[in-house]
C-alpha cells in the first residue's frame, strides 16, 4: 500500500493518493450521470410512444413552438460545451488562470440560454399553450388530448432541463470563485473535470430535446 504523504494539497484525508481520489470522483460522477440519463431516458421513451400514437397531432401542435428560440439556444449550448472543454483542457495542464477565463463565457452562455427560455415560456403562456388543469388551454385546432400531451412533455422536460442547467451555472460560478481564490490544488483538477462532465450531459440532453420539440413539424 502506498504510504500517504503527511500533507498533500487537495487530497482528502480518506484517500492515499491524488490518482485514487480522481478515480473515485470520476466513478461517482459517472454513476450520477447514469441516473440522470435514466431519468430523462424514461421521459424520452414516453414521448416516443405517444409520438407514434398521435403523429399527426404532435406535428400540428409542434408548429406552435418557437423554432428560432430553440435554434438559438441550441447554438448557445453547443458553444458553451466548447468553452467548457477548453476550461477542462487548461485545468488538466494545471493552467488554472486560463481555465477560469474559459469558465466565464460558459456561465454567460448558460445564463443567456435560461433568459431566452424564460421569454419563450412567457410567449407560450400568452398563447395559452400551458396545459395546466384550470387554465385556458388553446389547442389551436389540434385535438385537445394529444395537444396537451405534447405541451405537457415540452414543459416538463424543458423545465427539468432548465433546472439542471441552473445548477450547472451555479457550479461553474462557484468553480470560478475557487479558482480565483486559488482554492483548487494544482495536483487535483478533478473538480473542473467533474463539473465539465455534468455540463456536457446537460448540453447533450438538450441536443436530443431540440429536434423532438422544434423539428417535429418540419
Amino acid at each position: 500500500m502506498t504510504e500517504r504523504p503527511a500533507y498533500s494539497p487537495g487530497l482528502a484525508h480518506h484517500f492515499e493518493t491524488h490518482a485514487q481520489q480522481h478515480r473515485a470522483a470520476t466513478l461517482g460522477i459517472w454513476l450520477f450521470l447514469g441516473s440522470e440519463i435514466m431519468l430523462f431516458g424514461g421521459m424520452f421513451m414516453g414521448y416516443t410512444i405517444y409520438r407514434i400514437l398521435y403523429a399527426t397531432a404532435f406535428e400540428q401542435i409542434a408548429a406552435h413552438t418557437h423554432f428560432w428560440f430553440g435554434t438559438i439556444n441550441t447554438a448557445l449550448l453547443l458553444t458553451s460545451s466548447l468553452t467548457m472543454a477548453m476550461a477542462v483542457h487548461h485545468a488538466r495542464a494545471q493552467n488554472y488562470q486560463k481555465s477560469g477565463r474559459w469558465l466565464v463565457p460558459t456561465a454567460v452562455l448558460g445564463v443567456a440560454f435560461l433568459a431566452l427560455k424564460v421569454v419563450e415560456w412567457y410567449l407560450e403562456y400568452r398563447e395559452n399553450l400551458v396545459p395546466i388543469l384550470g387554465w385556458n388551454f388553446d389547442a389551436h385546432g389540434v385535438a385537445q388530448g394529444p395537444a396537451r400531451l405534447f405541451m405537457g412533455f415540452y414543459f416538463v422536460m424543458t423545465g427539468l432541463h432548465a433546472i439542471h442547467l441552473s445548477i450547472g451555472v451555479c457550479l461553474v460560478v462557484g468553480l470560478m470563485v475557487l479558482l480565483r481564490r486559488d482554492k483548487i490544488a494544482r495536483e487535483n483538477p478533478s473538480k473542473v473535470e467533474i463539473i465539465g462532465l455534468y455540463w456536457h450531459l446537460v448540453d447533450i440532453i438538450w441536443i436530443f430535446a431540440y429536434p423532438i420539440f422544434y423539428l417535429v413539424s418540419a
